[in-house]
């Protein structure tokens, strides 16, 4: 089957990274299905980790669309953060992690984050495991009416950090990173992690990688 072909690097120096987090900089898409799973439990179907691929947002908006409407979602809601609380600490940033945020930042890149989870979870994340301090802007799922893959989160980064959509990258695990990206005019680095992607979304990523220590060589290799 023939790969899709990538658009030319960009000649305008990166000034900015934007990460999505989960499944980029920590470790946590087991533990988020694991919770997921029993939240949903007693009202729908298990969810699978293909799941995170396809929908943004916070989780009152992907369990909406798993239940068919609202009728379960605060009880889900209920037994998430009940998970959560019990499980919280068992996520952990992907090994190498502050090592090469501390490259990008010595090359004096501006960090920042893009991520579709709430900005209470996320900023303890952050907090936990000493990352805070990296970056200079952090958007989440809540900060606005639209999610994933609508661009306005992402726009609202570039705005804070000062810098145009050719002037950045952003690197995220799932297609809706993607076509957020794309739907911005940022580069876009896909990980795919072990599942199938679709030749459209792949096309449209900048570049494609296996695994977050892929994405963090391939920047270090292309923003010397």
């Amino acid at each position: 089957m023939k790969q899709p072909e990538h658009p030319a690097p960009s000649a305008v120096r990166r000034e900015a990274v934007v990460f999505d987090l989960d499944g980029t900089l920590v470790d946590s898409l087991p533990l988020v299905l694991r919770a997921f799973s029993h939240a949903l439990e007693p009202f729908g179907p298990r969810p699978t980790m293909d799941l995170f691929a396809h929908l943004g947002g916070p989780p009152e908006r992907i369990f909406a669309n798993l239940l068919g409407g609202e009728r379960h979602v605060p009880a889900a809601l209920e037994r998430l953060g009940d998970f959560n609380r019990d499980h919280h600490h068992l996520i952990r940033p992907f090994d190498g992690v502050h090592l090469f945020l501390d490259e990008l930042r010595g090359r004096g890149r501006t960090l920042a984050i893009w991520t579709g989870r709430d900005r209470e979870t996320t900023l303890e994340l952050l907090r936990v495991h000493g990352l805070g301090g990296y970056f200079a802007a952090v958007v989440c799922g809540d900060d606005f009416a639209t999610h994933k893959p609508d661009p306005e989160g992402l726009r609202d980064v570039l705005r804070q950090v000062g810098r145009a959509p050719a002037e950045a990258l952003f690197v995220g695990d799932a297609d809706v990173d993607v076509l957020g990206g794309v739907a911005c005019g940022v580069d876009t680095v896909l990980i795919r992690h072990a599942r199938e992607v679709a030749l459209t979304v792949q096309a449209q990523a900048w570049r494609t990688v296996g695994s977050p220590y892929e994405a963090y060589e391939l920047l270090l290799q292309h923003l010397a």
